[in-house]
């Protein structure tokens, strides 16, 4: 008895089929494997371009979810080398895996856009802050894969009020 339970679900285990059907009219449409989706966040070093005397050094976040296409929300604040601007940027990120498949690795192009919020040096900095504008902008990164779940995003920026930036990320996937 033991035998035959043991050859029974060594059977059922393999997905043989132990009786005969009709085969089914196939569909149509290709079959997509079911996969859940892929939520990832990620810490961030960035340059950008937001004065004409200087650089602008910052630290940011991004957290996402999604795996050709991925939805977030990103925010970061820079500081001026001059001292003459501070920036808080608060985005919605919008990316687009350029690979067939998923988020796991390979190039990318971001669209971010929100507001950025300016705390010039020369006036005493108050909360909120009292001037401020939309920014947007376009990147292009590439993700590298290491190990299960980590990642590493080095990017490049353009786009509005600075002019130009980048920013290296190394993250974490689910």
């Amino acid at each position: 008895m033991m035998r035959f339970l043991l050859i029974l679900i060594f059977f059922i285990g393999m997905n043989i089929p132990l009786f005969a059907q009709e085969e089914e009219e196939k569909s149509v449409l290709p079959s997509v494997p079911v996969k859940s989706e892929e939520f990832w966040f990620c810490p961030s070093a960035e340059i950008a371009l937001y004065s004409e005397y200087s650089f602008s050094y910052g630290a940011g976040f991004a957290i996402a979810f999604g795996k050709k296409t991925s939805f977030g929300l990103k925010g970061i604040f820079f500081f001026d080398e001059a001292n003459v601007l501070d920036v808080l940027e608060l985005h919605i990120l919008l990316r687009l895996y350029l690979f067939k498949g998923t988020s796991n690795n390979g190039p990318f192009f971001q669209l971010t856009g929100g507001p950025a919020i300016f705390f010039p040096r020369e006036f005493e900095i108050v909360l909120p802050a009292q001037i401020g504008m939309f920014s947007a902008c376009l990147s292009f990164g590439w993700r590298f894969i290491l190990g299960k779940n980590f990642f590493i995003e080095p990017q490049v920026r353009g786009g509005y009020p600075f002019l130009a930036g980048g920013s290296v990320s190394a993250g974490l996937r689910f």
